[in-house]
Formats: C-alpha cells, sequence, structure tokens
C-alpha cells in the first residue's frame, strides 16, 4: 500500500510534470545515488570494478547517447564505436597535448570534438533515412577505424600504433594510470553517468525532445506544424556524439588504459551498444542503464555459473551468449519492442492498482 499516489497533492505544473511524480520513487532515487556515491566507493575492489561497474557506467552513457539519436529522433546509427574512437583518441591528443589541464576538461572536450565528427556525418540524414542512413552510419564506422589505423599523428608515431593513457590525477586523486585505486576510477566515471543522464532527461522532456519525437514519428508532419528538420537531426547527432565521445574518453582513459582502434572499437562494438538499447528499451534513459546492465552483467553470470560452476568450456558459454543475446532481440523486437523499460513501467503500473484487477 506505501506505492500510490493517495496524498500526493501538487499545486503546480511544475510538480505535476516532475520525473517521479510518486514519493516512493523521488525517495528510491535518491537511495540509489547515495548507495552509489556513499557506499560503494568503500566497499568496491578491483574485480567489481573492471568486470561491472566500470563496463557498466561507461556503456549507460553510449547507450544514453545512441537511445537519443535512434530512440528519441529515430535517426539508426550503425557508427557508435567509430564515434567512441573519436572520443577516445581526442582525450589522448588533449591529454599528451595539454598535460597540465585536468582530466575532466580533456573527457568533456573529447565529448565535444566528437560532437563536432557526428554532426559531419549526420549530414547525409537530412536526405536519407531508415536502411541507407544506417548504411551511411557504418561506413562512418570503417572509415573512422581506418583513419586512426593508417594516420601515425593520431597515434603520436607509436611504433605499436597503440595509444596509452598518461597517469592524470582529480584532486590530488589519480583517476588515469596504473597507480589509479578503484574507488577513485569508480566515483569519477559515476559523476559523468550522473551529470549525463541528468541533461539528457532533461533535454528529452523538454521542446528539443520534442521536435526529436515529431521527427522520428513523421518528420513530414512535423516540418510541416514548424519543426525544423535540419537543426532537430543534427541537434540529435551533436548530443548523441557527445555523449559517446564522452563515453570512448572514459573507456580509454580510465577503464583500459591503453587501447588499439580496430580491437577496443570494431564493429562489434557498434553492435553491441544497439543491442543495448533494443533489449533495455528504445525511447527511454531508464531502459538504456537496463539494457547496459544486462549486457555487462549477463556474460559475468554465465562465465561463473557455465564455466566456474558447471566447468563448461569458455567457447561454449561464449556462444551460449550470443544465442540468448540473439533470442532476446527477436524477443523483444516482435512481443515488446520497448524492451525492459516497458516491462518496468507495466509492473509499476499493476502495482499502483494492486490488490484491484482494472
Amino acid at each position: 500500500m506505501f506505492y500510490r499516489e493517495a496524498g500526493e497533492f501538487r499545486t503546480s505544473y511544475k510538480d505535476d510534470s516532475q520525473t517521479f511524480p510518486i514519493a516512493f520513487d523521488r525517495w528510491r532515487y535518491y537511495a540509489v545515488l547515495a548507495i552509489a556515491f556513499l557506499v560503494v566507493p568503500f566497499v568496491i575492489n578491483d574485480y567489481w570494478a573492471n568486470a561491472i561497474f566500470l563496463p557498466f557506467l561507461i556503456y549507460a552513457i553510449a547507450a544514453i547517447g545512441l537511445n537519443i539519436l535512434t530512440g528519441y529522433c529515430g535517426q539508426v546509427s550503425l557508427g557508435t564505436g567509430g564515434f567512441m574512437a573519436v572520443g577516445a583518441y581526442a582525450c589522448y591528443k588533449l591529454m599528451t597535448g595539454f598535460p597540465d589541464v585536468s582530466i575532466f576538461f580533456h573527457v568533456i572536450g573529447a565529448g565535444f570534438i566528437t560532437a563536432g565528427a557526428g554532426v559531419l556525418f549526420g549530414l547525409p540524414s537530412l536526405r536519407i533515412k531508415g536502411f541507407y542512413l544506417a548504411v551511411a552510419t557504418l561506413a562512418a564506422q570503417f572509415f573512422l577505424v581506418w583513419l586512426f589505423n593508417r594516420v601515425p599523428w593520431f597515434y603520436n608515431y607509436s611504433a605499436s600504433g597503440q595509444i596509452s593513457a598518461p597517469e592524470r590525477a582529480v584532486f590530488g586523486v589519480p583517476v588515469t594510470g596504473p597507480a589509479t585505486e578503484p574507488w577513485a576510477a569508480y566515483l569519477f566515471c559515476l559523476v559523468f553517468v550522473t551529470a549525463l543522464a541528468w541533461i539528457a532527461r532533461n533535454l528529452t522532456r523538454g521542446s528539443v525532445g520534442r521536435k526529436w519525437m515529431a521527427i522520428r514519428d513523421m518528420d513530414i508532419a512535423a516540418e510541416i506544424i514548424g519543426v525544423n528538420p535540419l537543426t532537430a537531426k543534427l541537434s540529435a547527432f551533436a548530443v548523441s556524439s557527445f555523449f559517446v565521445g564522452v563515453a570512448g574518453a572514459l573507456f580509454f582513459s580510465v577503464y583500459l588504459g591503453a587501447v588499439e582502434v580496430g580491437e577496443a572499437f570494431g564493429i562489434q562494438k557498434s553492435f553491441l551498444v544497439l543491442f543495448m538499447i533494443i533489449i533495455g528499451g528504445l525511447g527511454s534513459i531508464f531502459g538504456s542503464f537496463a539494457g547496459a546492465a544486462f549486457m555487462v552483467l549477463m556474460p559475468v553470470l554465465l562465465k561463473n555459473v557455465l564455466v566456474g560452476g558447471l566447468g563448461w568450456a569458455t567457447d561454449l558459454a561464449a556462444h551460449i551468449e550470443f544465442l540468448i543475446v540473439g533470442g532476446l532481440i527477436v524477443t523483444f523486437l516482435v512481443a515488446e519492442p520497448h524492451g525492459l523499460a516497458q516491462l518496468w513501467r507495466v509492473a509499476k503500473e499493476k502495482l499502483r492498482l494492486w490488490p484491484f484487477p482494472y
């Protein structure tokens, strides 16, 4: 009986349109933030940071970025891995070119550079859409990986072709490099996730988000009622690429530390983030988090259960993972296109009406 709207009195439009209209949801949100900031850093270790928390936080940012473009604006993109590579290499060049500037600003700067690249490759969306736009962004994926492989300036003429993150600190605490503590890397990524999720939520609920959704639902009708397709589509590409670029910068500098573009940001990375938003739910910020959590936790769970518990071969467990992901994608596309986010919404609605059947 605690999950009810009875007694929830609102006297302004601001209160009526808030993200969490039910008090229980608001307190649950504050409790999750409090645990994430005040409890997890004191209990986290290397395994939990590298296997679960850091990948989840970074992929959540990338999934939110792709969801803004695909879920809210309806522009299909298969170039997420390439744009993550832009963010990674931009962060690397900024870190090596401006060593006295905080890594915090390097990550943000990498996001803005990736936003510019996203606008450039988003220009075809003004003339093409659907399958043809997906092919165009797929071409951007392969072109960007080829570019970073073929131009030595991007990796500072390193003989190995790899880029390695120099050691950088925030308030005297290392957040990149081998001396980084798990809690420091976790908190650094968590700050970006919290800020970017808040920005994405406000953008999608405002006039910009309504323009994106109008373009998604019917671009011709949206143009008739005054929505400019040029600014709406390119702004979606810019914002989405900014998020993906920040994710790529964090993936390189904080999580991996050293990357080779073909291995870390290949086409499989683009499909991985796309699977996250399909399973989690298109057009949902919560769905981005749910999809990222599922795609990060499922391999860990299968490895612990099938390999560690039952003694199966590692390659067999990896193949079963592919079968599960493929089956879930088909199931969600057919039975529930809005993914885990819609299942969560339906569960909350039933809980609000329980024990009544209507």
